[in-house]
């Protein structure tokens, strides 16, 4: 018998809008990298490659430009948060896992159906390969009517009703969580302009939070408790951590939130990992692990000696829940 599986992977991990990365950028990561470099880095290629693998993320690679969508694989089940960008690179990897001859199974559950969140549906390819098989799921009202006018003529030329594997519209409100076998899906509303749905997802012990858009404006214990209960003892928290405190006092309403208070929360809730997600579209990386910086000193100063881990969503990254 196998062993049971709980990994994480993350597709899409910007926020609002698509980001691809900018020559100007690469620039900078070229001349940072060139500015470490020494002659023993060079001299051979076994060098060469050493000096590649241990330079840190955000100069060697990126952190990724696609929108929302992270992939969960629990219990032998294929669980998909959202359907940005990211949908469509996840799309191209599964068509050498069944998927691309029609023998797939997957569920997919929305947080909110904002442009970013919904624009990789018609760029999934699975969904051209009949016999495959899929559950899009969401809390909101009149929710396949929102897909389809995403893809109606004066928007997108392939509508909805094109797709020619079996897709099925889940409107979820009035139950109280999905179970899929041994894997069980919770969920619950959150601040945001048109309100955005947090998802939890327990298999065998161990437990996933997928919490992207969502605004904390009041930050006293009782007004956070029931997040706080929500997000209790998860092994890995995505959390949406477009702004900096500042920022997030700033834009009041925009329905984002900080590492910061990605943090009290995460430490509140005695979570083990904390991965910030939902990168605002305007930071580079090296504007990114400039806060992540930041964010590792304010833990270190509100909860000395706390394990809780930080780290930044790239897009490819897994986490194996399982591991531990």
């Amino acid at each position: 018998m196998s062993s049971p599986q709980f990994k994480v992977t993350y597709r899409g991990v910007r926020g609002s809008i698509p980001t691809p990365l900018l020559a100007s950028e690469i620039e900078e990561k070229v001349t940072r990298i060139l500015e470490t470099v020494t002659p023993d880095d060079l001299k051979d290629m076994a060098s060469r490659k050493a000096f590649i693998q241990n330079l840190p993320i955000h100069l060697k690679g990126c952190f990724g430009g696609n929108s929302a969508c992270v992939q969960v694989e629990a219990g032998g089940h294929l669980i998909i948060f959202d359907a940005g960008t990211g949908l469509r690179i996840l799309g191209l990897d599964l068509l050498d896992k069944g998927f691309g001859q029609g023998e797939g199974e997957g569920h997919l559950f929305l947080s909110h159906t904002h442009w970013d969140h919904i624009m990789g549906l018609p760029f999934f390819v699975p969904f051209y390969r009949k016999g495959n098989r899929f559950k899009i799921y969401g809390a909101h009202p009149d929710l396949r009517d929102r897909l389809m006018n995403q893809q109606s003529p004066p928007h997108f030329p392939v509508p909805f009703t094109s797709y020619e594997a079996d897709v099925e519209v889940v409107e979820i409100r009035d139950m109280e969580c999905v179970e899929l076998g041994p894997v069980r899906v919770t969920w619950k509303a959150m601040a945001h302009p048109g309100v955005s749905y947090t998802y939890r997802v327990e298999y065998e012990g161990k437990s996933v939070v997928y919490s992207t858009d969502a605004e904390y404006k009041r930050l006293e214990p009782e007004d956070l408790a029931p997040t706080v209960e929500f997000f209790r003892d998860a092994d890995l928290l995505i959390f949406d951590s477009q702004y900096t405190f500042v920022e997030g006092i700033e834009k009041e309403d925009w329905g984002h939130s900080s590492t910061f208070i990605g943090v009290d929360l995460a430490v509140a809730a005695n979570v083990k990992r904390l991965a910030f997600f939902h990168h605002e579209p305007t930071y580079t990386d090296t504007k990114l692990m400039s806060v992540f910086g930041q964010t590792k000193k304010y833990l270190k100063a509100i909860a000395p000696g706390n394990p809780l881990e930080l780290m930044i969503s790239c897009e490819g990254k897994t986490v194996d829940l399982m591991a531990d």
